[in-house]
């Protein structure tokens, strides 16, 4: 699975014009499933998600995770993350997992979040969404598990 991890001070999905989901300060992450991502891999990444550090300690260097500043966590699945994107001017999706594949995957996820953090929301999964968000910094990480 793949996350582009944001440090924002905020984040919100909009859908039709309606808010689903906002943070304040804390991590925005766009969700990828490849073919071959597992239950494992949500775990994993779920873990890198929280323990990445990405804000500053008390001597100005990234050293806190979303966890240790008590930030928000907002996943949004996007599936273009997974695109074969190494040739041509057009991506390719045959490495991205198949929807049904997907959901499950970014569900599993989600609900492991909900269960090991207070302050998590999330994007509707295969809506057409408007997320919108302050990058602070910008602090941007591309994670695999």
């Amino acid at each position: 699975m793949i996350a582009l991890l944001q440090r924002v001070t905020d984040a919100q999905v909009h859908i039709h014009g309606a808010c689903v989901a906002r943070i304040g300060k804390g991590v925005l992450a766009l969700i990828g499933v490849r073919r071959a991502d597992t239950a494992a891999d949500a775990q994993r990444l779920l873990e890198r998600l929280l323990g990445y550090r990405v804000f500053a300690d008390a001597a100005g260097r990234m050293n806190l995770s979303v966890r240790e500043v008590h930030g928000g966590l907002l996943l949004v699945p996007q599936f273009t993350l997974a695109a074969d994107t190494a040739q041509g001017m057009r991506a390719g999706f045959s490495t991205a997992a198949a929807p049904a594949h997907a959901r499950a995957l970014f569900t599993l996820l989600l609900e492991a979040a909900h269960a090991a953090y207070p302050s998590v929301s999330a994007g509707v999964f295969g809506a057409d969404m408007q997320v919108s968000l302050v990058n602070d910094g910008p602090v941007t990480f591309w994670l695999e598990s």
